[in-house]
């Protein structure tokens, strides 16, 4: 019997290769198709009495500029992030309970009214953030470390899923669910991989991006309490397996 085949939509850095092993160790057929590329932007993030990031991506970076936080209170959002920060020899001073950018304005805001707040996030993070932690009073300033773009390759798993040659699909992020879509459109199958996808396990990390694909008319499968992965892919390994039981 074939091996489940299984696309993962994560960037066309390592963490695409390590999404592969970690899928074969699975017992699946991965299927990679990055719909991200990292391009930094070089910026680093400006001093302030709170300084957040929101990514793993977003520490590497602003470590590679030099950044020191100086006195000021380090902020993560995601255990990931925290962790990236601590590897790095940072005392992570607040990490919100709910892994969202809501989750840490409910965190802050009690706290940030006439303080200096710095965001250090790609270019394509909510407004969520800033509004939130303005409406708390606090003076926020953002800093775009890295842009999100699509590769030329991408677009292998949505010809595979209108073929019905995939059993699951792995989304990562909201952005990966844009780019995901632009392809389908621009080749003109958003209806016919609507309905494909009907048939498919559809796993999301994280509330922002199950949101992303409820506003594309795509019902998620799966969406594990923990935010990363390792634990999304199991979920959907096991769904695909219990289906072919």
């Amino acid at each position: 019997m074939p091996k489940p085949k299984v696309a993962v939509l994560r960037p066309d850095d390592g963490r695409i290769d390590r999404a592969i092993q970690y899928l074969q160790s699975l017992g699946v057929s991965p299927i990679a198709d990055p719909m991200l590329t990292i391009c930094p932007t070089g910026q680093s993030p400006q001093q302030a009495e709170y300084c957040i990031f929101t990514s793993k991506t977003g520490v590497e970076l602003a470590v590679e500029c030099g950044w020191q936080p100086d006195g000021g209170t380090v902020c993560a959002v995601g255990q990931q992030t925290a962790a990236a920060l601590r590897n790095r020899g940072y005392t992570v001073d607040v990490v919100p309970t709910t892994f969202t950018s809501t989750g840490l304005v409910e965190e802050l805001s009690d706290a940030v009214e006439g303080a200096t707040v710095e965001i250090a996030r790609s270019a394509h993070g909510s407004e969520v953030l800033i509004r939130g932690l303005e409406e708390a009073g606090a003076v926020v300033h953002e800093t775009h470390l890295y842009r999100l773009e699509r590769p030329n390759t991408a677009g292998k798993s949505i010809s595979l899923t209108v073929e019905d040659e995939l059993d699951g699909v792995l989304f990562t992020s909201p952005k990966t669910v844009e780019h995901f879509f632009d392809i389908a459109a621009e080749r003109e199958r958003t209806s016919t991989l609507q309905k494909k996808l009907e048939q498919t396990i559809v796993g999301a990390i994280g509330t922002p991006t199950e949101r992303a694909l409820r506003t594309k008319a795509v019902a998620v499968d799966i969406k594990p309490d923990s935010v990363g992965f390792e634990p999304l892919a199991e979920a959907v390994v096991q769904e695909i397996d219990n289906e072919h039981a």
